[in-house]
């Protein structure tokens, strides 16, 4: 079960390891772009491609999809990157079911776990897979794998790797449990642990008020997508690609007020530092350098 393409490498890896996957449980296909043409889902098009048959349910409770999943007779289901499961599906299988989240649970259970540990500034986070039960992410943890955090990573480099690192663990705990080889682990409950909610607009928006090192953290973990967004002059601007310089330079400038040549450079005065922009995108344009932007745009 899943729908994203963080959660292909894990199919990949089931198929090709030569287990019998009987079923692809994944979202429906949905209009997208300009011309709202039906598109479907990357793990729907990695089951298609392997002969797969696909089950597309818009409600996980309608007793014939809970008949046909039935049908299928599966002793366990791997869950990376779906919906959350009513108990009618989860509990189904003679096994029981299990996911795969990218983070170090108990810490950072939620929809956007590696975002979050960027945007924190975590130094390490990994991959968990633990079985699932009605409270969302807080099964018996059955593997984890830590993952260190580049203090340059951004969100779509660090997803690259735990979406690889996440296949294996796949693989891994489907070969333990076919074993019978593995224990189960509680997970810790204490008033410090990190959450990882869904981000919205208003999450992306970039306080110069803040050090340049939160700043930055925020920038590069939210990028490529959703992005970190800023404006100046009146435009929209998300903020790709940049550079902190950790140092009290033009102390005229307050936080939010920016400094270019109007040729090759623009940087945004935080709290205690700058941030220098090396890529960006202009609301409705494409991503472009800075050089590019400013030939463009005069500010």
């Amino acid at each position: 079960m899943g729908t994203p393409e963080f959660a292909v490498p894990s199919l990949e890896i089931l198929v090709e390891s030569g287990y019998q996957v009987v079923a692809v449980i994944t979202a429906p296909d949905r209009p997208k772009g300009r011309g709202q043409k039906l598109a479907t889902s990357p793990v729907k098009d990695c089951a298609v491609r392997h002969n797969l048959p696909v089950l597309q349910p818009t409600n996980l409770k309608d007793p014939a999809f809970i008949e046909e999943l039935k049908s299928y007779k599966a002793n366990l289901q791997v869950v990376v990157a779906f919906r959350m499961l009513p108990e009618v599906v989860w509990n189904m299988p003679g096994i029981g079911t299990f996911n795969l989240h990218a983070s170090l649970l108990p810490h950072y259970r939620g929809a956007a776990p590696i975002h979050w540990a960027i945007v924190n500034g975590e130094q390490e986070t990994g991959v968990t897979t633990f079985f699932l039960k009605h409270q969302i992410d807080t099964g018996k943890i059955i593997f984890q794998e830590k993952e260190s955090i580049g203090p340059a990573d951004t969100v779509g480099e660090l997803y690259e790797r735990l979406m690889q690192k996440g296949a294996h663990l796949v693989l891994k705990t489907v070969q333990a449990i076919e074993k019978d080889d593995y224990s189960q682990i509680e997970q810790e409950e204490s008033p410090g642990l990190k959450s990882a909610p869904k981000i919205f607009r208003e999450d992306c928006q970039i306080d110069w008020n803040k050090p340049v090192a939160k700043v930055y953290d925020l920038i590069r973990g939210l990028s490529p997508h959703p992005a970190a967004w800023t404006e100046i002059s009146e435009l929209n601007l998300k903020l790709y690609h940049v550079k902190p310089i950790y140092a009290e330079d033009h102390p005229e400038l307050s936080p939010g007020d920016f400094y270019t040549d109007g040729k090759s450079f623009l940087q945004f005065k935080t709290l205690d530092g700058m941030i220098e922009v090396l890529e960006l995108q202009l609301q409705g344009k494409k991503r472009m350098k800075i050089d590019e932007f400013l030939r463009g745009n005069k500010l």
